[in-house]
């Protein structure tokens, strides 16, 4: 049996008013240091932001969030540093519109094709909505 592999993961955030601290998951980052892999995906969910955020700048937050995969893929001069920093820079506290989770960890025994897979089920379960959340039936 294979050892179990260690990942990190935070969820990233679009903050619209930080004082107020309601936000909307847009995207999950995940990192391996042992399996070098350093991943991000980013969905925005444009009617949950607007509840919260009616006259935000829809284009302006997009872009911004669409900059954590393209860091992870090494793109920019952030791009540039090791993954760690990489990951620790994405996931630093910042008081902004964009931030992220708390650092949680997960272990994998097969990193190769399993890392891929928990990106996929973390958007699953913290970004992409849910319409089997909750029904209500009412009796007769």
């Amino acid at each position: 049996m294979p050892a179990d592999c260690s990942y990190d993961y935070a969820v990233i955030r679009v903050v619209p008013y930080v004082d107020r601290e309601e936000f909307v998951n847009a995207g999950v980052v995940v990192f391996s240091r042992t399996q070098r892999y350093l991943a991000a995906a980013v969905e925005l969910d444009v009617d949950r932001l607007h509840a919260l955020a009616p006259d935000i700048d829809i284009a302006a937050i997009e872009e911004q969030l669409a900059l954590s995969p393209r860091i992870c893929a090494g793109n920019g001069p952030i791009g540039q540093m090791s993954q760690a920093e990489i990951f620790h820079w994405i996931v630093a506290p910042h008081s902004t519109a964009i931030q992220c989770s708390p650092v949680h960890s997960g272990l994998v025994q097969h990193p190769a094709t399993e890392l891929p897979a928990v990106l996929e089920h973390l958007m699953d379960t913290f970004v992409r909505p849910r319409s089997n959340r909750l029904h209500h039936h009412a009796k007769s």
